[in-house]
């Protein structure tokens, strides 16, 4: 790697601006362009968030509540343990590829904005599109929904409450509407909240690991009732039942990948990151390396304590029936179920704080005619597995345009300063990753049912139709109406009151 390469961008003691000082004329000139995207930009309020800050920004978005919700669901698709944990394994494996992708990316073009930034410095033509996809992945699929479902689910578990939906829903708003309010009244107080909810959950998973093993190791007498205890994983066993249908295996990654969803939600925010470049190449490793160490302690915890016909028919309730069964029906099914529903809440804190940057960096960029509310349904039944399946497979698309764009960038643009390099034959497994289960949801299930009651593919025509409507909307307001009415699009830079720099979308009659 050049020395070019390795200068880092930005420093600590560097400073940085949303907009650059001509030093000519002693005034400020603002800077909105694409090719800016290189230069180091600083938030109106200031970098707030160190290393710790990053961190636990990274850690809370990935331990949400899938470890607590999606294992129940993996193991009735995949049929047995060992194929289960395999899958968890496979997909830190594959969720590295990604991180390394989104390192180099993000230590290139340190801003915040994630992948709408780096799709639009990738494919500047045709103009906007990038910025349509990426928003309307932003806008209607924003990460929240399925963590507001189990929050609501556990709490009414917790009150011994019969599950009712309108009472998920009630909560899933009252929960999302609070938070909003926290990071909207101060950003300093939402980060400390933040921050202390996700070492509360990392301490969670810690403790339900070692109270599994003490049920096991220590209660002989299994009063606290029976315990399958280390037997499953005897080498029958652990294999046994194990469905190997890729179909079926690509439904179970999905959830996986969710479950590791988040690795990359520092670069969504690197305009309030101390010393963005250096956090970035530590911090995204030390996250993934510990989800993986939970993820793999708290599994091995759930065979060993459930037994596996309980698990496969637990739904989301897996970590309650867990707790139910080490600590009984008084503690463990009332007060830690609410300790799972806070660790949703603290994801939904940090995905709320992330993603309302990407979403302000699509208002800055102007394109969008006007904004629009959008809530979600219950489709048939199964929502939670539906959400996950809708929510990760528009995102391999974009996944699949990153990584191309990464060789893309590097055949192109070969002069630009590169912190840090992906290796190249993990960007390779990650394109052929993306491609493979960008295909699988067409591939019939083995029994022809999925993991949900209605057709396997749904999620799949659902997500490939949100990306064709994305398409079309670019098409008609940046393609068909200008040449129809004879305009074309300017991109104006102007500076708001409290500093920040948008660009506005002006129309100019063609001469």
């Amino acid at each position: 790697m050049s020395d070019l390469e390795q200068e880092p961008l930005l420093g600590i003691n560097t400073p940085s601006q949303p907009f650059a000082r001509d030093s000519t004329h002693g005034e400020t000139s603002i800077h909105r362009a694409v090719e800016e995207d290189v230069i180091p930009e600083t938030a109106t309020y200031g970098r707030n968030l160190g290393w710790s800050g990053s961190y636990i920004l990274i850690i809370s978005r990935v331990i949400g509540s899938g470890i607590f919700a999606t294992p129940g669901s993996i193991t009735s698709s995949v049929g047995s343990i060992g194929l289960s944990l395999v899958l968890w394994v496979v997909g830190a494996i594959l969720s590295a590829c990604s991180l390394a992708i989104s390192l180099e990316y993000g230590c290139m073009l340190p801003r915040s904005g994630g992948d709408k930034v780096y799709l639009e410095f990738t494919y500047q033509h045709p103009r906007f599109l990038a910025s349509t996809l990426v928003a309307a992945q932003a806008v209607i699929l924003g990460f929240t929904a399925s963590n507001c479902i189990v929050f609501g689910r556990y709490v009414l578990f917790a009150l011994a409450v019969e599950e009712r939906e309108w009472l998920e829903k009630g909560l899933a708003v009252l929960l999302l509407t609070a938070i909003t309010v926290i990071h909207g009244v101060s950003v300093p107080a939402g980060i400390k909240i933040q921050n202390f909810l996700g070492w509360i959950k990392v301490l969670l998973i810690i403790c339900m690991a070692l109270s599994g093993l003490y049920v096991v190791v220590f209660r002989p007498d299994n009063s606290f009732g029976e315990t399958p205890g280390f037997g499953v994983f005897r080498w029958q066993e652990l294999w046994k039942d194990s469905v190997w249908s890729w179909g079926v295996v690509s439904t179970a990654l999905f959830k996986v990948f969710y479950s590791y969803a988040g690795l990359a939600n520092v670069n969504n925010v690197l305009n309030e990151v101390k010393d963005p470049v250096r956090t970035l190449k530590s911090v995204g490793p030390v996250a993934l390396i510990t989800s993986c160490i939970l993820y793999l302690l708290i599994n091995v915890a759930y065979f060993v304590v459930v037994p596996l016909s309980e698990i496969k028919g637990s739904r989301e309730l897996i970590a309650g029936l867990f707790f139910e069964r080490v600590f009984g029906s008084g503690f463990g099914r009332t007060v830690l179920p609410f300790a799972i529903a806070i660790s949703a809440a603290g994801n939904v804190m940090v995905v709320t704080f992330a993603l309302a940057r990407v979403n302000q960096e699509i208002a800055r960029q102007g394109f969008l005619p006007y904004a629009t509310l959008l809530s979600s349904s219950k489709p048939f039944g199964d929502v939670y597995a539906f959400i996950l399946d809708v929510e990760g497979y528009p995102g391999q698309f974009l996944a699949l345009a990153t990584a191309i764009g990464i060789l893309l960038l590097r055949v192109r643009r070969p002069e630009l300063k590169r912190p840090f390099k992906a290796w190249l034959p993990a960007v390779w497994l990650r394109i052929l990753v993306c491609v493979a289960l960008i295909l699988a949801p067409f591939s019939k299930p083995a029994g022809g049912k999925g993991d949900v009651s209605f057709w396997h593919a749904t999620y799949a025509v659902v997500g490939i139709a949100l990306i064709l409507t994305s398409v079309l909307y670019w098409y008609l307001w940046f393609v068909l109406l200008p040449k129809w009415r004879g305009y074309h699009y300017e991109e104006e830079v102007a500076l708001l009151e409290d500093g920040t720099s948008i660009t506005k979308l002006v129309r100019h009659k063609k001469e």
